[in-house]
């Protein structure tokens, strides 16, 4: 028998020409991408762009139509996903959305230990409690402990799937879109939360999705920038964020400046059609 193809260890997602496609159409590839050890990847796009469907491969949701695909060294195809889903903190809309309105926050963040939302009779000691408590408070959210979670805002609500996606001290934390939806003091907070996370040295690698780069918090190191499913650039967030690129990305002239850490993007303003 020939050797089994082995997965760099210091590799936590490695996407080797993959491709995905549904009802004929390609959602993502031919995509080839690589995330390592203590990096933070912001994925940015265009609305249809991918971004959401290849994070989707990247949580051992989804497999690749074609390519080959390693999730924390395991080839998709050839592992329990169910496995290796506890292994992966993960915050998304989809999950957003099956959260039981009448769900205390304390129990769902307890209860990513076992991976299922609307605590029944799963049983947890005092340290599975303590841990709650501990990420609710390194997400700012420990006073919202006791509520349940049809009564939060939208920001709140993000905050506490963060750290439910934190609870099982995952070795790939994946955000898609949390700021989506927030105002912008709900924003700044997530940002500066997400800055926070980022500096962490024991924090896992972690891949944000956005649509804005605005939202990217400082202290993230790499970027990918995808347009209809491909990369446009991807690699050090200084060499992939610029006007060159996101103009590339998004069809049309666009400016790029940078205060304090933080990006800030614009349409060009074309001399003569604007109003005096």
């Amino acid at each position: 028998m020939g050797d089994v193809p082995q997965s760099d260890p210091d590799l936590l997602i490695e996407l080797d020409d993959v491709s995905l496609r549904r009802s004929g159409n390609t959602l993502v590839g031919p995509l080839t991408w690589k995330v390592e050890l203590d990096e933070r990847w912001v994925v940015l796009g265009p609305n249809g762009a991918g971004k959401t469907s290849m994070l989707r491969i990247a949580a051992a949701q989804e497999h690749p139509s074609s390519g080959t695909a390693y999730v924390l060294g395991e080839q998709l195809g050839k592992v329990d996903v169910s496995e290796l889903r506890p292994r992966i903190g993960l915050s998304s809309s989809s999950l957003a959305n099956r959260v039981p309105g009448e769900e205390l926050v304390s129990d769902l963040v307890v209860s990513a230990g076992y991976a299922v939302l609307g605590r029944w009779r799963e049983r947890y000691d005092d340290m599975d409690t303590e841990r709650a408590v501990e990420m609710l408070e390194s997400i700012g959210a420990e006073h919202l402990a006791d509520r349940t979670y049809g009564t939060l805002s939208e920001g709140e609500r993000k905050r506490v799937l963060i750290a439910r996606a934190l609870m099982t001290d995952p070795e790939l934390l994946l955000l898609d879109e949390p700021a989506a939806g927030l105002d912008l003091g709900s924003r700044e907070d997530l940002v500066a939360r997400l800055t926070d996370l980022a500096a962490d040295p024991d924090a896992p690698a972690t891949v944000l999705v956005t649509h804005h780069v605005e939202e990217i918090p400082p202290g993230f190191t790499h970027a990918l920038l995808l347009k209809e499913g491909q990369a446009v650039a991807q690699g050090l967030v200084d060499d992939v964020i610029t006007s060159e690129n996101l103009s590339a990305a998004f069809d049309q002239s666009i400016t790029l400046d940078r205060v304090d850490g933080r990006f800030f993007a614009r349409r060009t303003r074309t001399p003569g059609r604007h109003r005096a």
